[in-house]
């Protein structure tokens, strides 16, 4: 069967995510792997032998990991984004870090955080306001004339005149989506996910943007304590959900974990988030 170009993308991606971010130490452990648990280990290295790539054993200094992850994955939506324009046309931007209060829904954050580092006691009610998403997405608004390409949508100066979408009307730049990247969820600082979504959507004006999580976690049980729940994350995404279930069916309690997980729409395929946010 012919590849498609969203596989080849994705074939791409995990190519990449060997060359520069995999690792295997000296004892055999891959560095998404908890080496201290032999589950963790066998179905890291079971993903390793069903993608097939070489893996190096090259050490990674601090946070390379991690950044370079945030990276590739920005990469990837990048990409696999721009073979849906004709699903979900826009002038799109994908971008690494940033800051919410530079977007449309959250430019009044500026002014509260100015108020809030001059004021102790608001500094205690209100804590920080500020969440910077390991990568962006946003959506430029769009200009009168290209409203009107197929025909005089807008002809009255006096309608439509607060849309963020309409560029006559604002040009800050419109937040789509926030990326959370995670090439493993070992800690508490993991779930700063959740607070992290859940500050976007208490603090923003208008639209919620899209809230999901990468990982490369090979541990059902981990992935769970991100991806179970409802209201703070849209949905986990693995970077290889289809190699990592057939690499857990070893276990009958990880394969029904993450078939749970699976069926009640909380975790699903790198290559299904393009899609999704395509929505």
């Amino acid at each position: 069967m012919t590849q498609g170009d969203i596989e080849r993308l994705r074939h791409s991606y995990h190519r990449s995510i060997f060359e520069e971010v995999l690792r295997k130490g000296e004892s055999g452990a891959p560095n998404n792997a908890d080496s201290a648990s032999a589950t963790s280990v066998r179905i890291s290295n079971g993903i390793i032998d069903r993608i097939g790539f070489d893996v190096s054993s090259e050490g990674l200094a601090g946070q390379t990991a991690g950044s370079r992850f945030e990276s590739l994955t920005r990469d990837f939506l990048r990409e696999a984004f721009k073979l849906l324009q004709h699903i979900r046309p826009g002038d799109w931007v994908f971008a690494l870090g940033g800051n919410i209060r530079d977007y449309e829904q959250y430019s009044h954050l500026s002014e509260i955080r100015n108020a809030v580092r001059q004021n102790k006691e608001l500094r205690i009610v209100f804590g920080d306001y500020i969440v910077t998403p390991d990568i962006t997405v946003c959506r430029k608004p769009v200009s009168d004339e290209e409203i009107n390409r197929f025909g005089d949508v807008l002809s009255d100066d006096e309608i439509a005149l607060y849309t963020p979408l309409r560029y006559l009307n604002s040009q800050v730049e419109i937040l789509h989506a926030s990326v959370s990247c995670k090439w493993t969820i070992r800690s508490d600082r993991s779930q700063n996910a959740r607070t992290e979504g859940l500050n976007l959507i208490r603090n923003r004006k208008g639209k919620t943007p899209h809230i999901v999580v990468v990982t490369g976690e090979p541990l059902p049980a981990r992935i769970a304590s991100l991806a179970f729940g409802t209201g703070d994350i849209d949905c986990v995404y693995h970077f290889a959900l289809r190699e990592l279930i057939d690499s857990a069916t070893e276990s009958e309690s990880d394969t029904d974990l993450l078939n749970t997980l699976v069926a009640g729409r909380r975790l699903r395929d790198i290559s299904d988030l393009p899609f999704d946010l395509a929505t």
